[in-house]
């Protein structure tokens, strides 16, 4: 095995070419998968519940099984494809999640619907951090650059048009379709999988036991924790001991992951304040927005009176911002380097999202909710692939696959902590009322976005605290050592201030 700028020489030097396009296609679709099942649930919960007869528990739990999952798996599979080989680990998550997305539409009961969620969490944890992975195996360079502004692009857009598909088949067909979609884009991607992706060297090494297992439960504990709590009060027991349990063993875990010799998660990763300022603005960020899909859907259908399709085509602007924003990512990073289009969209994203939530049971769609969306959507396109970046900035071969196993367990965590705060202090804003459901989901709503508005903030603080001078650091960093990228502007170029192996800032 060879290394050049942390990417991993996946075949020999006389083999066949790589189809990188047909490698890049199978990723993004894959988890373009995942990204669609996080989401499609929202537009179609009203049409499962009346299906299966769900109690509103029940139904909180058809989401919350999977977050739980994948949230806590997260790190094990993106050790597995480090020690196994990211190519046999890929085809395996593929397997479980469509195999579960299968169990999904096909469930007769509330019990085998969670059930198959949860299963549904695992294949999800198995394939997102080896999608990243095979991307910084696979591309260097301008390519790798492009690769992820592609694979960010598709984590914007995946989640909005998620709303439109399961709003679409809830009106059209029925909430199962969004699920059986899943099951002949999964066999495609088996089949396309084994001949096109690259087979990377299994690392050398046993895996960290312990930091599995503490890693799992840890993150497990908290995110179960903050779900409890949005459901059953901050302080009912089982919130209380899911607390004090996480606080635990993730003691545990650091002091395990400080002494293991081959960590599940590396703590070096968080030397670097592009990485760590990176991970946190994502968990805020991630946290403002899962709440702004979960109460604007509400909103749209509850306020303004919106059907299910209705209410995902909603969304159908901001998704075409995204998409248009995200695809001219690579020329915009070029230019000006990842630090301006970060700050940009987050600031962005923070006006759109404070914008939308003074709403009102009377406002109008379009300026109240259309507009401050296409500051969103734009807001998400700029800002997703340079977090995505310098998530994985300076990360050498070895810890390519535990850099990005963190970039995705801040990502969903972010979701589950955010979402349980933000449902929590949607009830407390509401604690009392004896308004309509239309003035109630207003108040809900507002109060959810108007917290999500504080949570933008405290990212947009980070990124020009963090990261914004550590970046700095770096391009003062190569200039002095005089080795610009043949062709390229010197701190103005991703492929040099990013994927390059880089002294932690």
């Amino acid at each position: 095995m060879t290394s050049t700028s942390g990417a991993i020489r996946t075949t020999p030097r006389h083999s066949t070419p790589l189809h990188k396009g047909a490698i890049l296609t199978i990723i993004l679709v894959s988890y373009f998968m995942i990204l669609l099942d996080n989401s499609v649930i929202f537009t179609a919960l009203p049409s499962l519940q009346a299906d299966l007869h769900l109690t509103g528990t029940e139904l909180a739990w058809v989401q919350n099984a999977y977050t739980l999952v994948f949230g806590g798996l997260l790190l094990l599979g993106a050790r597995a494809g480090d020690i196994l080989g990211r190519k046999p680990v890929f085809i395996f998550g593929l397997i479980v999640f469509s195999v579960a997305s299968l169990l999904i539409a096909l469930s007769p009961a509330g019990w085998w619907l969670i059930t198959a969620r949860a299963i549904q969490g695992i294949g999800a944890a198995i394939v997102a951090p080896s999608a990243l992975s095979l991307i910084t195996a696979t591309f260097q360079g301008a390519e790798r650059s492009r690769a992820v502004a592609w694979y960010s692009a598709t984590a914007g857009i995946g989640a909005s048009l998620g709303l439109v598909v399961g709003g679409a088949m809830a009106s059209w067909i029925s909430w199962r379709a969004g699920f059986f979609i899943n099951v002949p884009i999964g066999l495609a991607m088996l089949i396309l999988a084994p001949r096109f992706l690259p087979r990377t060297p299994a690392l050398p090494g046993r895996f960290d036991i312990t930091g599995a297992i503490t890693s799992t439960l840890g993150v497990g504990s908290l995110v179960f924790a903050i779900l409890n709590a949005a459901e059953n009060g901050w302080t009912s027991p089982a919130t209380v001991i899911g607390f004090i349990s996480a606080a635990g063993i993730v003691t545990v875990f650091i002091v395990a992951e400080s002494r293991a010799t081959q960590p599940i998660m590396p703590l070096r990763l968080f030397a670097s304040r592009l990485r760590t300022g990176a991970y946190l603005t994502r968990l805020l960020y991630l946290g403002a927005m899962i709440g702004f899909f979960f109460f604007t859907s509400q909103y749209l259908q509850e306020a303004l009176g919106f059907t299910p399709l209705q209410a995902g085509l909603a969304f159908l602007p901001m998704t075409l911002v995204n998409f248009a924003v995200a695809i001219a990512i690579p020329r915009l990073t070029a230019r000006f380097g990842n630090t301006l289009p970060l700050i940009v969209g987050v600031a962005l994203t923070l006006g759109g999202m404070f914008w939308l939530s003074r709403i009102a049971p009377d406002s109008t769609y379009l300026t109240a909710v259309a507009l401050p969306m296409l500051l969103i959507g734009a807001g998400q396109g700029l800002a997703f692939a340079p977090m995505t970046t310098f998530g994985i900035s300076g990360a050498t071969a070895t810890d390519a696959g535990a850099a990005s196993g963190v970039v995705n367990t801040f990502h969903q965590v972010g979701s589950s902590l955010g979402l349980g705060i933000l449902v929590a202090v949607a009830g407390a804003a509401v604690s009392g009322s004896t308004g309509n459901a239309a003035a109630t989901i207003t108040a809900e709503a507002g109060a959810a976005l108007t917290a999500g508005s504080i949570f933008l903030a405290a990212s947009l603080v980070i990124v020009l605290t963090l990261i914004a001078p550590a970046s700095a650091a770096v391009g003062r960093k190569r200039a002095a050592a005089n080795t610009p990228a043949a062709g390229t502007t010197m701190s103005f170029t991703v492929a040099k201030t990013v994927f390059a192996d880089t002294t932690p800032a």
